[in-house]
């Protein structure tokens, strides 16, 4: 057995739900990297790198063509976004990721590329049914999480609402296509959230002199 075939192979049943190890392990390494984003740690690029390469498999096992797409853009959006934070970090005089709203112009960039993108994906997923089985739910969860991880790498806190609304489909649509660890994982998702936005909130309410010697 090569690894894709382990990656795609059950790990366990629960609930009657069957679990894989790509699901289980891909998701594991995303919360981390969601509990890193929180923190402000740039390490939490290269955690969502992985986690991409893993999901790959666990997408392709169930036949959801827009999730692996999701998850190959995930892979390019973290390699540019580890390099945005690590620029970032450079200019920073206290080595620490500045984070701040979003301008009125930049979301209704984000709002407007959101829409268009769903638009534009679900339409392909339509016209070619073998890409994936639920066209417009996949289209905009692909869409949202290509969102969410530019507003993170441009440090706004508009990237944890994004979350948030790819959160309440990801959901039923992680448990209905038989990947119950990934619907878990969103479950968990939606406090992690919750937690990091009220966290990025605050920090644009602080003086940035009390913010000298804060954990990056």
């Amino acid at each position: 057995m090569n690894a894709f075939d382990w990656l795609g192979a059950e790990a366990f049943t629960a609930f009657g739900q069957r679990i894989i190890w790509s699901d289980m392990i891909g998701n594991t390494i995303g919360l981390a990297a969601l509990a890193l984003g929180w923190r402000r740690s740039i390490l939490t690029w290269p955690a969502q790198l992985l986690s991409g390469l893993v999901l790959v498999a666990a997408y392709a096992s169930a036949q959801l063509g827009g999730g692996v797409g999701k998850q190959l853009l995930v892979i390019a959006v973290a390699a540019w976004g580890w390099r945005q934070w690590h620029l970032g970090r450079r200019q920073a005089q206290d080595g620490s990721i500045a984070v701040r709203f979003a301008s009125w112009k930049e979301r209704g960039l984000l709002a407007a590329g959101a829409v268009l993108g769903t638009l534009a994906v679900g339409g392909l997923f339509t016209l070619y049914p073998s890409l994936s089985w639920s066209p417009w739910a996949d289209a905009y969860i692909f869409v949202g999480t290509l969102v969410a991880m530019v507003a993170q790498a441009r440090g706004l806190v508009e990237f944890w609402f994004a979350w948030l609304l790819v959160d309440l489909v990801g959901v039923p649509l992680a448990f209905s296509s038989g990947l119950a660890f990934s619907g878990l994982v969103y479950v968990i998702y939606f406090a992690l959230v919750l937690w990091g936005m009220r966290d990025w909130w605050l920090r644009t309410r602080t003086p940035a002199q009390a913010l000298e010697g804060a954990p990056a």
